[in-house]
Parts: C-alpha cells; sequence; structure tokens
C-alpha cells in the first residue's frame, strides 16, 4: 500500500517489561530487545511496519536514559525524530507532546500511535485498517484499531462496539472502554462479539487529541502546546505535567461523549506482556519446548515450554511440563507459563530490597 499523504506514525518507547525479566531489565528494556527471533529488535520491527504508510513521517519518544540506543537502532531516522522524555509521565504527555508538535509542523497531519513493543502479523490486513482509521480520523473523530479477542484473556482492556459511523463502511462508535476484566466477565465479553481488546492504536488530527484533552485538563493541553512552541523547556516543564495513561485522559471521557470510533484489527497482534504470550508468538505445536536465542545450548529431555539461554551457558531441562527458563549473566528465572504474570512481584521484591542493580 503506498504512503498515506500528511500521516505521521507516533511510537511511544517506553516501560520496562518487568514481567520479562531477567531478560527485560530498566536499562533495556524489551522494545530495544529481539523477542522474535527476527534478528531486529521490537522496536525496529514496529518502526519498519509502519514506514509503508507514514514513509518518513515518524516520530518515536523514549527516555532520556534510552535515547541513544533507540537513535543507534533507527539511524535512519533524523535526529530530531527522537524525541527524549526528561522523565516517565506516561502515555499522554508522550503521545500528547508529539500531537503538539505534529499540530505546529502540519496542519494537516494525521497521526496515530503505535506502541514499540507489540508484535504484529499479517502487514496488508494492519495497514488497510489504519488506511480506514485515517479516513475516520479526518472527520474528527479519534479513532481506535479494535482486535479481535483470539480468547477470554484477563490480561487486556476492551472496548465496546455500538452503532456503524455514519459514511464509513468497518468503522463503529465506541460506547465505552472497560478495564482488565475477571475471566468470567472475559468469556461473557467474547461471547457477546461486541468487545474488542483495546490495544491502544489511537489514531486522530493532532489538534483533536489536544482539544479533547483541554476539555477535561486544559492546563495540560496548554501546557503542552505551550512546550511545542518553546522545547527548550522541556526540561523544565515535564515534570509539572500529570502522569496519566492516555486511556483515562482522552479515550474513556471521549467515548462517553460519543466523540471515539473503532475500525476492526483482524490481524495477528499480541504486546508480549510476559513469558506465556512469548513462547504464543515463538509458535510451535503444544508440548513443545520453545527456544528463544542459541538452540545449542538448550538440552532438553521430555520437556516442553520456553527456555532462553542469553547467559550463553548450556541449559538442560528434564521431565517438567509448560516450564519457563531464562538464563542471563547475573540472574536465573524458572517458573512455569501458567505463573509468568507473577514474575512482577520479582521484580518489585528486588527494588523494595534496594537490589536495584539487577532491575
Amino acid at each position: 500500500m503506498a504512503a498515506i499523504e500528511h500521516f505521521w506514525a507516533v511510537v511511544p518507547a517506553g516501560g520496562a517489561g518487568t514481567r520479562l525479566w531477567p531478560l527485560s531489565r530498566a536499562a533495556s528494556p524489551k522494545f530495544l530487545l529481539d523477542l522474535t527471533g527476527s534478528g531486529r529488535s521490537l522496536l525496529q520491527e514496529t518502526v519498519t511496519r509502519v514506514t509503508g504508510l507514514a514513509a518518513d513521517r515518524v516520530l518515536v519518544v523514549t527516555g532520556a536514559a534510552h535515547r541513544d540506543r533507540v537513535a543507534a537502532q533507527l539511524d535512519h531516522l533524523p535526529g530530531d525524530r527522537v524525541i527524549a522524555e526528561p522523565s516517565p509521565r506516561d502515555s499522554m504527555a508522550a503521545i500528547g507532546y508529539a500531537a503538539a508538535l505534529l499540530e505546529r509542523e502540519d496542519p494537516d497531519a494525521v497521526m496515530a500511535s503505535f506502541a514499540a513493543d507489540h508484535v504484529i502479523g499479517d502487514l496488508d490486513r494492519f495497514e488497510e485498517a489504519v488506511a480506514l482509521a485515517v479516513q475516520v480520523a479526518r472527520d474528527d473523530w479519534l479513532v481506535t484499531i479494535g482486535i479481535r479477542p483470539s480468547g477470554p484473556s484477563t490480561a487486556f482492556g476492551y472496548l465496546r462496539r455500538g452503532a456503524p459511523v455514519p459514511g464509513y463502511v468497518g468503522a463503529f462508535v465506541v460506547e465505552e472502554f472497560v478495564e482488565k476484566p475477571s475471566e468470567e466477565v472475559a468469556r461473557g465479553y467474547v461471547a457477546a462479539g461486541t468487545y474488542r481488546w483495546n490495544a491502544g492504536m489511537f489514531v486522530c488530527r493532532p489538534g483533536v487529541l489536544l482539544d479533547l484533552l483541554g476539555a477535561r485538563h486544559p492546563g495540560f493541553a496548554a501546557s503542552l502546546r505551550d512546550l511545542a512552541a518553546s522545547p527548550h523547556r522541556l526540561a523544565e516543564v515535564w515534570p509539572t505535567l500529570p502522569k496519566i495513561a492516555i486511556d483515562h485522559a482522552v479515550a474513556e471521557p471521549a467515548a462517553a461523549a460519543g466523540r471515539v470510533a473503532t475500525v476492526p484489527g483482524e490481524f495477528p497482534w499480541d504486546d508480549i506482556g510476559d513469558f506465556h504470550s512469548l513462547a504464543e508468538v515463538l509458535g510451535g505445536a503444544a508440548g513443545d519446548l520453545q527456544v528463544l536465542g542459541d538452540p545449542d545450548l538448550v538440552r532438553a529431555e521430555s520437556a516442553s515450554g520456553l527456555v532462553v539461554p542469553a547467559g550463553g551457558r548450556m541449559v538442560a531441562v528434564i521431565g517438567l511440563d509448560d516450564v519457563v527458563v531464562v538464563d542471563t549473566a547475573d540472574a536465573v528465572l524458572v517458573t512455569t507459563r501458567a505463573r509468568a504474570q507473577e514474575v512482577k512481584a520479582v521484580v518489585d521484591g528486588l527494588r523494595d530490597s534496594g537490589r536495584t542493580d539487577l532491575t
């Protein structure tokens, strides 16, 4: 598909991916890692994916600590296309600042946010969904791409689809966003057929996003616009910005006001939130042992699950089902796929005990 005129891709690259510890760390977060065996990081895969539609109109927003590594991985981007946040302020500040910059640079812009650490398959269907979302967004809608649930996941938030958007085949009004549900509730969502996973892919005109933000947080929107006009004040103003996600700051109240539309995303999607989902992304038949890294460093007998031999040492697994073994230079994780979400508790405990050298 050809590049879309005045379309900009904004890639927020933040978060530490604590449920993927010890592979993902604060100093080396998951978006900088190759977690698919492709030879490219998740960030590089994301930017490559959006380049077909956006051409060179890509902005990456990352933390100051990661700016140099991000720029090195994306050395084809001009230096001013990698924006460094002085400190983490959650997704609204990152995406909102990019919107304020684009509002000034390109009055006809439509922007879309694509997280740097998501895995997406079927490029053609992805591009078709984004292209339709851009069309709808030009009519001043905030548009989100809703992913068809592959099962009753409790790891994702959902959106509820309503009536069709007038004039656009395949687009629907979003009636509400809902938080991560219990398994019982999630089963009901999947059975209803009107719920989609909220993957955080928002498409809109920059001014529309900032005006929606300003309806509830006028000072926040004004500060972002002021920063775009005076970027040299970033270090001074950034710490004063509210720390809030775009979902809570804009998407949820805008849906309540009837301003949000959704376009179905009929393509494989995963945010690799833990080692269970990583094993699913890597594929393979049930009962197999998946290896991310050098397979010659793994010996297995009657075992299944996932092994990541990132420490360069031989790892042997015998007689264990659905095991997760991650070996790095200074830490080893052993758990099961079923309890992969609990890895975050280990990271929290290490921080509480002062072992930030390991996190």
